[in-house]
């Protein structure tokens, strides 16, 4: 990835300085607000390994959720997909993140991003389209716990069981991320560890029986390809790498900690998903219908045993839980950062006494998520994707215009090409970002285009309020005397 951090990693208003030049006016604007000093005493940032574990969550959890890439396309467009995806489309999210996380390193992320690009109003609908693809996301993680549930205990199989298991597992999923940052940082460590242990050695053991002319299967014969689920498979399993910029002012040291952070993590989660790919595809031979979410369960106990095929599904909820909290601290923080730059009101950004935490944005998120927890999954991740398809180009659009806009503004890391290369990388995921948009269902279409009215009329609606008085929102000033 082309790790070059700049040495000058000083804090910005440490000393007296003269003014900067307008090139770099940029990085002078406030971006959150520093806490007072007895929370500030209390506060703990966010390590590096807690981080690293935070990304993976953000993106993937394992390979739980890859086999319908094989049930769609077949084993060999199923390895291809998660070998070349990654240099498409997550390396040049990590690399974008990289660099415009270190330039702004504020709870904002994104939102900052397009709102220092073009100005409050695409800030407000970057911020409307990654926070409600957010808790879409969100939604189906305790709906994937009950599923794996279900298999041991199968009264969560329908009814009033299976919305109180999803609504009461919500409530206590979004507890735990109230508790702070760093306790969900240190229990994503231990769940990505205990979720990934069986399948390193369900990988180590279906060595001796792996084929590898299985890995060339082009699909079972007169079972046609869908490549809406195909397509929609990867983007799901390998998307959300910017998530995690809306934590930056959370983290320790982010000029140096999200350049490695993301780096380490891409090679993980690259990894954990291809590893158990190539030694499921070349160990079985199944019928291709089978390769449905959860599958690798079975395969598990095809290849070592029952115990196995139960820890794997632990594992699952386990990994579950950790996608759940990543991505609620992510939206959280968002809610947070846009009160602190003044796109949402003051309370907003209000932090919890014991914890530190933004209880308004988790409270937020988690009345969404209740919300929509009940729609069928496959229209969850359509609807999420469709929306941050629409952030996302707005995101690179961000970025490139930032390049030219400002080249003075002070990157301690900086994506090691010049415009005309950056104008490439950022065109390939964009094209993929279309075709899924296009290949979108009717439902999805009208899903995504009320969220995005309803975005635009949030705008106009905050604009008024602060015209009118009527809402306390922070000033530019505040921020920076922060």
């Amino acid at each position: 990835m082309g790790l070059e951090i700049q040495s000058e990693n000083q804090k910005p208003n440490s000393t007296a300085s003269p003014p900067a030049p307008i090139s770099v006016l940029p990085q002078q604007l406030p971006i959150t607000t520093a806490p007072s000093t007895t929370t500030a005493l209390r506060q703990k940032k966010l390590k590096l390994i807690p981080f690293i574990f935070l990304i993976y969550f953000e993106v993937a959890g394992g390979p739980f959720g890859e086999e319908p890439a094989v049930q769609a396309a077949g084993p060999l467009f199923a390895i291809l997909g998660f070998l070349l995806f990654p240099f498409i489309w997550s390396i040049p999210e990590a690399l974008i993140t990289a660099e415009l996380s270190t330039a702004y390193p504020g709870d904002g992320g994104f939102v900052i991003w397009a709102d220092r690009a073009f100005g409050p109003f695409w800030g407000s609908l970057m911020g409307t389209w990654k926070f409600l693809s957010g808790v879409i996301n969100i939604a189906s993680f305790p709906a994937l716990c009950i599923d794996y549930l279900e298999r041991l205990f199968p009264i969560f199989d329908s009814g009033l069981p299976r919305h109180l298991a999803i609504y009461v597992s919500t409530l206590l999923l979004s507890f735990l991320n109230y508790t702070g940052l760093t306790i969900v940082g240190y229990t994503a460590v231990l769940l990505g560890v205990v979720s990934l242990m069986p399948f390193i050695l369900m990988s180590f053991i279906a060595i001796p029986q792996i084929h590898p002319h299985r890995w060339l299967n082009l699909g079972q014969k007169g079972v046609k390809r869908d490549w809406n689920l195909f397509f929609n498979t990867l983007f799901w399993n390998l998307n959300f790498w910017d998530n995690v910029s809306t934590l930056a002012g959370e983290v320790d040291n982010p000029q140096k900690t999200f350049p490695i952070g993301l780096f380490v993590a891409v090679i993980f989660t690259c990894l954990a998903y291809l590893i158990p790919l190539f030694a499921a595809t070349g160990a079985v031979s199944v019928d291709q219908s089978l390769w449905e979410t959860g599958f690798m369960a079975n395969v598990a106990q095809m290849i070592v045993g029952k115990w196995l095929k139960i820890w794997i599904e632990i594992g699952a909820v386990l990994s579950a839980i950790g996608l759940f909290e990543a991505q609620m601290s992510s939206c959280a923080y968002q809610v947070l950062g846009m009160a602190e730059i003044g796109f949402l009101p003051k309370f907003c950004g209000a932090r919890a006494k014991w914890f530190n935490t933004p209880w308004v944005g988790i409270l937020g998120a988690t009345i969404i998520t209740l919300g929509v927890s009940n729609l069928a999954f496959t229209v969850i991740v359509s609807s999420a994707n469709f929306l941050y398809s629409l952030g996302m180009l707005l995101e690179f659009a961000s970025f490139l215009w930032l390049r030219r806009k400002h080249p003075q503004l002070k990157r301690p890391y900086r994506v090691p090409m010049r415009l005309p290369g950056l104008v490439i990388m950022c065109l390939i995921p964009s094209a993929f970002l279309v075709f899924i948009m296009v290949i979108a269902t009717k439902t999805v279409f009208l899903v995504s285009g009320v969220m995005t009215a309803g975005g635009i009329l949030w705008f106009i609606a905050m604009k008024i309020c602060k015209a009118k008085k009527w809402l306390d929102f922070k000033s530019s000033e505040e921020g920076e005397e922060g």
